[in-house]
Parts: structure tokens; C-alpha cells; sequence
């Protein structure tokens, strides 16, 4: 017996495997934010727009190859385009709550870099989630099944295609 609707549980796929590449992808933000700013003196906010650029690239090959290769694939340019122009407006958002958490009130330890860059992530991906689905890997149209019709006493009436098993 299938529970819940074939809409829903599509879409529970789908959250699961944005969430698989979301997942890797905030380690590897997170990962690459450390070690840039360990092993450099760059100031915070730019070690974590090299991290969140890093990332970005990782979850297009992740989304596009993993998440979304059942998606349209006939407009690359349109897709990379469009994934190019969401993830920075992602990265501003990201970036502007550490931003704003660094240099508006000054909470600027490595635990707190962290803490707001882990919140930045976490409202920059859900208009990642949105953006993405909605513009960027694009749905391709639900195949309807073939009709024929069929002569029924004098008169025509249409009815699915029988599938054959």
C-alpha cells in the first residue's frame, strides 16, 4: 500500500538529495572557511566569500550531476547562468549575516565566525532550495499518457492508452 501523493513523495526525494549535496557542500564551506582563515591573514568576511565560491562550485556538480540529472538539460547556458546569478545572491545573504555579525557588533571568535557563518548558510539555502528548483533546474513537463479514441455505439469517447505491462 503507497502512502501519500506521487507529488509529495517526489518532492521528499528531491529535498533529500538537495539536502545529500547541501549537506557536503556545507562542509566543504565550512572546511575551506577554517583552513583560509588558519593559514592566511585574509580578514573574515573574504576568507568566507573564497570558502562559500568553493562550495558553489562543488554543489552545481553535485545539483546537476546528482540532485537535478533528471531535470532539463537542453539550455546549459540558461542553467549556468541563472545557478551563477542565485548563488551569489546567496553569497551576499550568507555573507552579509556574518558580515553584519563581524563588523556591526563586533562578534568576531573563531566560535562565533562559525556560528554565524553556519546561520548565513542556513538562510541563504533556503533561497537556494527555492531559487534553484524554481528557475535553475527546471522541471521537465509531466508526459501525459496517450489517448485514442475509441468508436463506442455511433459516437467517439476518449480513454487512456492501455500500458502494456
Amino acid at each position: 500500500m503507497e502512502r501519500g501523493s506521487p507529488g509529495l513523495r517526489r518532492l521528499c526525494r528531491e529535498v533529500a538529495k538537495f539536502g545529500a549535496v547541501g549537506g557536503v557542500g556545507v562542509l566543504v564551506n565550512l572546511g575551506v572557511f577554517n583552513l583560509v582563515r588558519h593559514v592566511t591573514d585574509l580578514q573574515v568576511v573574504r576568507a568566507s566569500v573564497i570558502a562559500t565560491v568553493v562550495a558553489i562550485v562543488f554543489n552545481y556538480i553535485g545539483f546537476r550531476y546528482f540532485a537535478y540529472r533528471d531535470r532539463d538539460k537542453t539550455r546549459r547556458t540558461r542553467e549556468m547562468s541563472l545557478f551563477l546569478l542565485f548563488s551569489a545572491i546567496g553569497l551576499v545573504i550568507e555573507n552579509g549575516v556574518l558580515y553584519t555579525a563581524t563588523y556591526g557588533f563586533g562578534w568576531d571568535s573563531p566560535l562565533q565566525s562559525n556560528v554565524f557563518k553556519f546561520l548565513g548558510i542556513g538562510i541563504a539555502t533556503l533561497f537556494r532550495f527555492w531559487s534553484y528548483r524554481s528557475w535553475v533546474f527546471r522541471a521537465l513537463p509531466v508526459r501525459e499518457p496517450a489517448e485514442e479514441t475509441v468508436a463506442r455505439g455511433g459516437r467517439s469517447e476518449s480513454r487512456p492508452r492501455q500500458q502494456v505491462p
